[in-house]
């Protein structure tokens, strides 16, 4: 009998035959049910072999050298060694990105998975992710593939317009960039966007919000929403337990603001690690007063996984007290999350209270928005909604 990680190998070269074919037989390849991205720890390539297209956002340095632009991190890399990402390479002093047309992991979910809870309620999304990411989260669900290296998963080559046309054939009016990292394969994001927007498609992108401000320019006029995973309200944090930056982070929300670019917030709340009432607070004031008032703001439970076993789940009271945090600091729009039928999942009207959107899970059983307003009072709901 084949163990969990052999089926999984074999589910993911499968996968990669199916998607090499004509696009009329995309339809075999598999997609995966569960919000999750499997993935195994196994040579797909050597490293050698992996041809590489060229980075958009580098500069070149004495000696061969490049620094890359695309994160907080600015890695400066010598010929020949990858960043810190380990999915882009410097080849000869040219940059290349290792991940480009090369998911690993594609599934079709609901876009209330993401969270999104204004884009598009209750419509499927085709989700994709590469290899590779520029954290190290204690936490993470999908370390299996953003802790490897794109030579050591099966990955099928779907080209962008290839993840267009099978959206469309999937009948999902959205792409999800989402489970690793999109950072690190910002070219293939920027070129599915511009694809899927010429088949009449948008695109969603689901980030530790660690890019930098050149990139992200250039992804806001193509994409319709972007997600900011707010991981803490603390430096010390985002630095011990992420090996993250928190000040890149709030430059993001700051400068996704501006660009008018429809942004929700998600903080997943981890027992003695980020759940203060004192953190909380300061975060929804954050969201409010820099990214915007009526930002969704959603609190996610966790569960032990990864590198963080030895704490329990997230109560469901610290949850729910974060939610009346936000509420009385002024976000409308603030939601639970991995709780499973609780009322903080559905969307209410600000003004007359009634409840607009019911749902449970990640399923929307109702919307009773009326072209992006309640019916009962009138009062205009921000998202995205046609």
């Amino acid at each position: 009998m084949k163990t969990r990680r052999e089926l999984l190998v074999s589910a993911l070269a499968a996968a990669g035959a199916a998607a090499t074919e004509r696009l009329a037989r995309a339809s075999g390849l598999q997609l995966q049910n569960e919000d999750r991205a499997p993935a195994v720890r196994t040579l797909a390539a050597p490293a050698h072999a992996l041809a590489g297209q060229p980075a958009r956002w580098w500069s070149p340095l004495p000696d061969q050298q490049v620094a890359c632009g695309l994160c907080f991190r600015g890695c400066k890399i010598p010929e020949g060694e990858r960043g810190a990402c380990g999915v882009r390479e410097n080849r000869g002093g040219q940059l290349k990105t290792l991940v480009h047309s090369r998911p690993v992991a594609l599934n079709l979910d609901p876009i209330e998975k993401k969270p999104f809870f204004h884009v598009l309620p209750g419509t499927l999304a085709l989700s994709l992710g590469t290899a590779g990411c520029n954290y190290n989260c204690r936490w993470c669900q999908n370390w299996e593939i953003s802790q490897s290296r794109p030579e050591e998963i099966p990955a099928p080559t779907l080209t962008p317009d290839e993840i267009a046309a099978l959206a469309r054939k999937r009948g999902a009016p959205l792409v999800a960039c989402t489970y690793s990292e999109p950072t690190v394969f910002s070219e293939y994001v920027l070129d599915i966007a511009v694809a899927a927007r010429k088949a009449g498609l948008r695109t969603v992108v689901v980030s530790n919000g660690s890019i930098r401000e050149e990139p992200l320019r250039e992804l806001c006029p193509v994409l319709a929403a972007y997600k900011v995973d707010l991981k803490a309200f603390s430096e010390k944090t985002y630095r011990e337990m992420c090996s993250g930056e928190l000040k890149a982070v709030l430059g993001t929300l700051r400068r996704l603001a501006r660009a008018k670019l429809w942004t929700e917030v998600v903080t997943l709340l981890i027992p003695t690690i980020n759940d203060s009432e004192a953190e909380v607070r300061s975060l929804a004031r954050f969201v409010r007063d820099e990214v915007g008032r009526e930002t969704p703001l959603h609190f996610t439970r966790f569960h032990p996984t990864y590198r963080l076993t030895n704490l329990p789940p997230t109560p469901v009271a610290t949850l729910e007290k974060a939610r009346e945090i936000a509420l009385a600091e002024g976000l409308p729009f603030a939601y639970l999350g991995n709780v499973p039928g609780h009322p903080g999942e559905s969307t209410y009207c600000p003004g007359c209270k009634a409840r607009l959107i019911h749902r449970v899970g990640m399923a929307t059983v109702e919307n009773r928005l009326m072209k992006g307003a309640c019916p009962d009072c009138g009062r205009a709901i921000p998202g995205v909604w046609s």
